[in-house]
């Protein structure tokens, strides 16, 4: 966890070593003149759970490795002042998370993988530094409603149990740079997601050696990474 949050924390000092860049002749846009635009995304996301065990519970349940997991989304850009942005980034997620269950003597108990499908829908809010040469830097934050289209996975030979809630909503913060080419603009963020609510299924029917285990977590919120690429 802390090394995940040390990696971001540097990808936000991105911003600040290019302002130190020398001038250098522009490329012509009118990328942000314009009031409204729209664009793609593509970009890779790890997926990561905050897990809170009961207390006096005799399990522990982490997530150990991270899998790597794909985004798609289509941009679209509101610019109600020089320096704001509003973006709308309906798309889908695919992902995978790994969870580790324990006993009290940290023996492993087993693993169950967790598939995720998101469909995503994030509002969020730009704010864009001074252009320098072919690039400015920005900070990006909001919310995220995400419906899991999967949520449900086998352990063992048992049937496909509904292990995680379909709906979650996310805050959102991370940081870019926009990039101006001659004939479009490439974005590259990095940004943080984290969920507002429980999603473990709590009425679920867990099989052994699982059920104490699961019924030991007293909520499971959604992290994700991601770095994305903006074609705008």
């Amino acid at each position: 966890m802390y090394k995940r949050t040390a990696i971001f924390i540097l990808l936000l000092l991105i911003p600040v070593v290019l302002a130190a860049q020398k001038a250098k002749p522009k490329n012509d846009s009118n990328y942000d003149d314009r009031l409204l635009h729209f664009g793609f995304s593509m970009g890779m996301n790890t997926m990561d759970f905050m897990i809170k065990m009961k207390p006096g519970s005799q399990y522990l349940a982490e997530v150990t490795s991270l899998k790597p997991g794909i985004n798609i989304q289509i941009v679209t850009d509101y610019r109600p002042s020089t320096y704001l942005d509003l973006r709308f980034l309906p798309g889908v997620s695919f992902g995978q998370r790994n969870l580790d269950f324990y006993d009290n003597d940290r023996s492993k108990i087993g693993t169950v993988q967790i598939p995720s499908s998101f469909l995503e829908f994030p509002l969020l809010l730009k704010a864009k530094g001074m252009r320098l040469n072919n690039s400015r830097p920005y900070l990006i934050g909001g919310l995220s409603l995400r419906y899991d289209l999967a949520g449900k996975t086998s352990i063992g030979d048992e049937v496909a149990i509904p292990i995680i809630n379909k709906a979650d909503f996310n805050y959102e913060v991370g940081a870019g740079v926009d990039f101006y080419l001659p004939y479009f603009k490439l974005t590259i963020e990095a940004k943080m997601s984290n969920g507002l609510r429980d999603v473990l299924n709590h009425n679920a029917s867990y099989p052994l050696p699982f059920t104490e285990a699961f019924n030991g977590i007293e909520s499971l919120r959604s992290q994700m990474w991601t770095l994305s690429f903006h074609f705008e």
